[in-house]
């Protein structure tokens, strides 16, 4: 910067470029903020109370909905296997449109005339539209549904209006005027819009009220490779202060390099209740016979229990996500790559060289695969992302190869460092720590490392480094080759 023919003191010229770099280390710290707004989906699951009478007619109209997606299943498998025979080009495709009132028939099925015909055509679009995503290969081919004590309807705009009652609360009227139910009462726990269709499902003799409805939001959405591009201009400083590395595991779910998130006592206890009770009612499943009303009955309260668990499950990921995200000194948010689905595959049978199966530890790796999806990472990752996108926060993910290996102090990678549960003690350095809480800071120097340098790409969600071969590298913070002579040196004292 130049002045030219102007007189300017030194010392608030000083003062001056003092300001500007505290204001840059004020918005350093801060991801960017947009000005336009946005509309975001967000969806919403209400506990109705419906009476006697209207539990009656909702199942019945659940029924007719059964009968519409069980008979265009019927259909597309006729029309299949007629072209499999006869034809050669697949002309059925033709014949597979959202038509349902060839259905409908006063002898076979007079019971369809009881339920609004909005119901069925919205059935039938619905079987349509799972057919079409199925042809794109987003999805699997519409099957039947089983007769069991689940059931739902999907409700268009005028089969349902909004209203108040004498005491302020909203109720809400279901059905046609001619054909409707009434006012169902319903427990709204939050605020919402007037949706443009819903939902009314039956779970374990329990209704509910699930819709979606478009939320305009004062932040913008930023992808994650703006997010990325705006944090490559911070130092290494900066992006300590505002990145949080977050470590999942087992015993303990959720761990950061500043605090531990698990389930709490009562919780626990009512978890390992539920297990005791679904244990107890299998056995006593196992001894009824199909069919019998005592059998659905122990069915019921087997899914009841693991209702329980799941809404134990649930609560927990809300509550940590609400802390992590709502914390204001977060604004970066890193996981590690996780393959669940991987992780929780069964072993595969072992086989001697006469054809004799030997142990494979099947047993304990069932126990793995429960305490894994006991704990619901997926879901804490999710409702973590949900929530930062509203308040304009970035979520990133690291390979999560070494991790639980490598030392967050002088990034010496080893077997040897990890050999409890909970401890860890590095080889090289003496570091002792957590093993959880050395995860996390790890994770965090991972991403930290990968944001300074600006080779880095973004494979959708996940960040790694451009160069090496194939274009992606492992961001390991630990000398390769101190690795493999480690790796050699533990093979040679094992022999």
């Amino acid at each position: 910067m130049v002045f030219k023919n102007t007189t300017f003191p030194c010392s608030l010229f000083i003062y001056f470029i003092h300001l500007l770099n505290l204001l840059k280390v004020e918005v350093g710290i801060k991801l960017q903020q947009p000005n336009s707004k946005i509309l975001m989906i967000l969806g919403v699951k209400f506990r109705a109370y419906p009476t006697e009478e209207q539990k009656l007619i909702l199942s019945q109209w659940m029924g007719c909905a059964r009968f519409i997606w069980n008979a265009k299943c019927d259909e597309d498998k006729y029309y299949r296997t007629f072209a499999q025979k006869f034809t050669i080009i697949k002309q059925y495709y033709l014949t597979q449109d959202q038509s349902y009132s060839h259905f409908k028939s006063k002898d076979l099925s007079p019971w369809l005339s009881d339920c609004p015909s909005q119901i069925l055509r919205n059935t039938s679009t619905n079987w349509f539209n799972t057919l079409s995503n199925f042809k794109k290969g987003l999805c699997g081919r519409p099957k039947r549904k089983a007769k069991t004590d689940k059931g739902s309807i999907y409700l268009t705009r005028e089969l349902f209006r909004f209203e108040k009652d004498q005491f302020g609360q909203t109720i809400l009227f279901i059905g046609a005027k001619k054909n409707n139910i009434g006012f169902l009462k319903f427990k709204a726990h939050s605020h919402f819009q007037i949706p443009k269709s819903l939902y009314i499902r039956k779970e374990r003799g329990q209704y509910f009220v699930s819709f979606c409805y478009d939320d305009l939001n004062d932040v913008a959405e930023i992808k994650p490779s703006e997010h990325l591009e705006y944090l490559h201009g911070f130092n290494k400083e900066q992006l300590n202060e505002c990145v949080i590395g977050i470590d999942r595991g087992i015993t303990i779910p959720v761990c950061t390099n500043e605090q531990e998130y698990d389930f709490s006592k009562k919780q626990k206890n009512h978890m390992a209740k539920a297990d005791r009770y679904i244990k107890r009612l299998q056995r006593k499943l196992a001894r009824q016979q199909k069919g019998s009303n005592s059998r659905a009955r122990t069915k019921h309260r087997i899914a009841t229990h693991h209702a329980k668990k799941a809404n134990i499950r649930n609560d927990f990921a809300h509550k940590t996500s609400h802390s992590l995200v709502g914390n204001e000194k977060n604004k970066v948010f890193i996981f590690e790559k996780l393959n669940t689905q991987n992780m929780t595959l069964k072993p595969k049978p072992v086989q001697d060289e006469s054809g004799c199966y030997l142990p494979n530890k099947a047993k304990a790796k069932a126990g793995l695969n429960k305490a894994i999806l006991n704990v619901g990472w997926y879901m804490i990752e999710n409702y973590v992302k949900y929530k930062a996108k509203r308040l304009d926060k970035a979520v990133f993910k690291v390979r999560a190869a070494y991790t639980s290996q490598e030392c967050a102090l002088c990034g010496h990678t080893h077997p040897d460092n990890r050999k409890s549960q909970d401890r860890f003690k590095c080889v090289s350095c003496g570091h002792t720590d957590n093993a959880d809480k050395n995860a996390s800071k790890v994770i965090k120097s991972r991403a930290i490392s990968l944001i300074l340098d600006t080779g880095t790409v973004l494979v959708e969600d996940l960040l790694s480094s451009a160069s090496g071969r194939g274009g992606s590298r492992k961001s390991v913070k630990g000398s390769a080759l101190n690795r493999i002579v480690d790796e050699m040196s533990k093979e040679m004292s094992a022999t």
